[in-house]
């Protein structure tokens, strides 16, 4: 069986016991039903992974001894941050559980014309805690010892005009502009819009804010197809897919 690779939220040190969180607990012990002296690797962000080895088992709480550390070079050259307009339910859930398997350093929902879902302080709240786990079980899954960053849901100005990428994109398919034409860039920004687009006046104001539009081709998108897409061909042009030195 594959050695189960969990997050572990707190500092890991090798030679010491630690107490599994809630979700760790869940996973190991009430669904894979593992016992005293199972394999683990841990990961808390820092872009190191550990093994472990359950060490102390019972019926409410497992804890674990760390052991080796590794530093594994799976995070892209290529800084990667997308400002995602909000979708309902597991579109949105879709949307940032791939960006985080495609690499994406950061990832920040916005609020569109065109967006559907209205949320208050406490849902906001909330609604970010729930797709940080999203996030950080696509990191379990696909190896990655570093968690991108969910940000607080913000307005598309807001976020078009602090956004400090080296190369800024807005997907827009009325525009002919190749990816591959453009330099390579050390880190990019990419907005997508809602399943509605964004509108004319969205897309005025975030080249107004130096954002370029560009199109990933003939086709029209879904809003949680887009990020995979754009993801995995910056990816593959100027980041680490295609085995790429």
């Amino acid at each position: 069986m594959r050695i189960p690779r969990l997050f572990h939220p707190g500092e890991l040190s090798t030679g010491e016991q630690i107490a599994l969180d809630d979700n760790a607990f869940n996973h190991t012990v009430k669904v894979l039903r593992l016992s005293q002296g199972a394999e683990l690797v841990l990961f808390n962000g820092d872009g190191c992974e550990y093994d472990a080895t359950l060490s102390d088992v019972s019926k409410k709480h497992a804890k674990a001894q760390i052991g080796t550390r590794r530093e594994p070079k799976r995070e892209s050259p290529l800084r990667i941050e997308i400002g995602q307009s909000i979708s309902r339910g597991e579109r949105m859930d879709y949307a940032i559980q791939k960006a985080s398997e495609m690499g994406v350093a950061a990832i920040t929902p916005l609020f569109t014309e065109r967006c559907e879902v209205r949320l208050n302080a406490e849902r906001q709240d909330k609604r970010q805690r729930h797709w940080l786990q999203v996030a950080i079980s696509a990191c379990e899954q696909s190896q990655r010892c570093t968690v991108p960053d969910v940000e607080s849901p913000s307005s598309l100005t807001d976020w078009i005009n602090t956004c400090d990428a080296e190369l800024k994109l807005v997907l827009h398919h009325h525009t002919e502009q190749p990816l591959a034409d453009i330099p390579p860039p050390a880190s990019v920004a990419l907005l997508i819009g809602p399943e509605g687009g964004l509108t004319e006046a969205e897309v005025a104001a975030a080249q107004s804010a130096g954002f370029r539009p560009v199109a990933l081709g003939p086709r029209v998108m879904r809003t949680e197809t887009a990020p995979v897409a754009a993801t995995a061909i910056l990816q593959f042009l100027w980041g680490d897919l295609g085995n790429r030195p």
